[in-house]
């Protein structure tokens, strides 16, 4: 059985279940991947920011429990990108499936997990192991730039 491909750059950060905190967590991915070679027009810059916005908005959302932050988690390895974003809430799961049901036309939410199913490469939930909660997770397949151009 291969061994899971260690992380080329990892970023992990709390932040605070709030709008702001929300907000700062997509700049900081975005600025992320602009130092590992994904400059900030590039669709997978815009693809994985556009991502990270959907999952941290529903974890403050959805998620939100008062007085317990969320936490993101952005690695990199030679062909793939995942973000991870973790909260404390147990009851409120999202149901990965091919293409989640769409909301009514009139709905004001309820698209953000559809944009993640079509913009990332595979996406799903899982139990955080020591405490409460869940975390919401996507990857997007991108080469890592350096690789490509011979730097670690």
């Amino acid at each position: 059985m291969p061994q899971p491909t260690a992380p080329a750059h990892e970023f992990a950060m709390q932040f605070t279940s709030t709008p702001r905190g929300a907000r700062l967590a997509r700049r900081l991915v975005s600025h992320r991947l602009n130092d590992w070679g994904h400059p900030y027009t590039t669709p997978t810059n815009e693809t994985l920011t556009l991502i990270t916005a959907e999952l941290t908005a529903n974890a403050v959302r959805h998620g939100h429990v008062p007085g317990r932050d969320f936490h993101l988690r952005l690695t990199a390895t030679a062909d793939t990108l995942r973000i991870e974003v973790t909260d404390t809430r147990t009851e409120k799961h999202p149901t990965p499936a091919s293409t989640p049901t769409p909301p009514a036309p009139d709905a004001e939410s309820g698209r953000g997990l559809l944009l993640v199913a079509a913009l990332a490469h595979d996406w799903g939930v899982t139990p955080r192991p020591t405490a409460p909660g869940k975390t919401v997770w996507a990857e997007l397949h991108a080469p890592y730039p350096g690789i490509l151009h011979g730097r670690p």
